[in-house]
């Protein structure tokens, strides 16, 4: 579900032409829609709404303050991993009681500001850092919130890079050790035990290990509230999205067929369907961490093409955005739908690879990708870019940093504005005294 479409031959998002954002703002250049992300979030909320729930967006898959701020005006909670995602929340207008607090390397200096700051609750993934909060707590005469992350041992079924629920992956403490360890917990002068925490992969686009780790975690939960009082079960995040479209719809020409294409996608009723009945005869107050979810689809990345190079066995579309701006291809193989500005005028398309300009074999965004069409000078969109785009950001190659721009209706404001020259040596110096 998204706010993308071709209206009289030209790519807008929501009543924006894309075209000319894109001649306006330069390129690259990131483009969100405000009321797919707020669509997003008030779905999910509806569709748990017979549970005592707070949903808690995963800051990391785009942590921009304007995006932050629109969660914050719908009382979003957040999940964090690190002090800087707190100050980002706060800024951004939102309550650090409703943050928690994850991550499997939280530093002294991480926790002594989230606990000043007051947040909800750190998810603990390990005993060695529970004995460590309940230090640090310490020297502040303070007692922190926590919530062990528990690993299910659940196979999420997605890309090895972003499963996270298997005992062989590093977070969360396993399930047979959890009991012990919350004993431990209860032990310590400077610890409050005030839930318990899963999160079993992202990108999962099936209900099935929703429902699995939810009923496989249900008993511990019940004896958990039995012994400790918790207030709360969070069960994570996850929930995937659809990136392909034209393998979803059977067509080139997805933008005419997105009815068809959410027929093959997890649906947020769906996923409702596979783990609030369970959920609900806990009784207690249930927390969700979705972030790929509520962004992903609202935003995109427009390029231009500067460059066709044909070999005698490979035809390269070279645009001038590259892997520093989004790293999802290269890292692990993301796919984006890649779309031009115009809309052709014909179903034609012809196998390219799509690359960027960074001096790496792997800065592609696609390779012998059917696509329609593209001659130099040609503005493209690379879809589904507004999770984990902007975020995994670098200035490799000493490039500067797009801009943002976030569309609500005919409105379209710079949110970020792009790096110059001078932001990529700011705060370097050569130093003056040398042999």
């Amino acid at each position: 579900m998204h706010l993308f479409e071709y209206r009289k031959g030209h790519l807008f998002c929501e009543d924006v032409n894309l075209e000319t954002l894109a001649k306006e703002a330069g390129t690259p250049v990131y483009v969100y829609s405000a009321n797919t992300i707020l669509n997003h979030y008030r779905r999910l909320d509806a569709a748990l709404g017979d549970l005592d729930h707070l949903i808690c967006y995963a800051v990391k898959a785009n942590s921009n303050i304007a995006i932050l701020n629109l969660l914050a005006e719908e009382k979003s909670g957040f999940d964090i991993v690190s002090s800087g995602e707190l100050y980002r929340v706060e800024k951004a207008g939102g309550i650090p009681e409703q943050c928690t607090f994850a991550g499997v390397g939280k530093t002294e200096n991480e926790i002594k500001f989230a606990l000043l700051q007051g947040i909800l609750s750190f998810n603990v993934e390990s005993e060695s850092e529970l004995a460590y909060i309940n230090h640090v707590a310490g020297t502040l005469n303070r007692r922190a919130p926590v919530a062990l992350r528990v690993n299910p041992d659940v196979e999420a079924d997605t890309h090895k890079y972003i499963s996270t629920g298997k005992s062989e992956n590093k977070f969360g403490i396993g399930i047979d050790r959890v009991m012990d360890v919350y004993a431990a917990a209860s032990k310590m002068p400077h610890i409050k035990i005030r839930g318990v925490q899963m999160h079993i992969g992202s990108q999962i686009t099936s209900p099935k290990p929703f429902n699995e780790a939810v009923t496989k975690m249900a008993p511990m939960v019940a004896e958990l509230q039995d012994k400790y009082g918790i207030e709360f079960f969070s069960i994570g995040g996850g929930i995937g999205i659809v990136y392909d479209p034209a393998l979803e719809s059977g067509g080139a020409d997805w933008w005419k067929n997105q009815a068809d294409a959410k027929k093959s996608a997890l649906t947020i009723e769906a996923y409702a369907a596979a783990v609030v009945p369970t959920l609900k005869k806990l009784g207690l107050r249930i927390l969700f961490e979705p972030g790929r979810y509520m962004v992903g689809n609202a935003g995109v990345l427009l390029s231009k093409v500067l460059y066709i190079k044909k070999t005698p066995h490979k035809k390269f579309t070279i645009v001038d955005a590259g892997m520093n701006d989004l790293i999802r291809p290269a890292l692990y193989e993301g796919f984006h739908q890649i779309v031009p500005l115009k809309e052709p005028k014909s179903k034609e398309t012809e196998s390219v690879d799509i690359v960027g300009p960074i001096c790496e074999s792997g800065d592609f965004f696609a390779q012998d990708r059917q696509v329609a069409p593209l001659e130099e000078g040609d503005m493209i969109a690379l879809m589904s870019a507004g999770a984990y785009g902007f975020s995994m950001a670098s200035n490799y190659n000493s490039r500067p940093l797009p801009a943002e721009v976030l569309v609500n209706g005919k409105n379209a404001d710079i949110i970020r504005e792009r790096q110059l020259h001078s932001d990529l040596i700011r705060g370097e110096k050569i130093p003056e005294d040398r042999e």
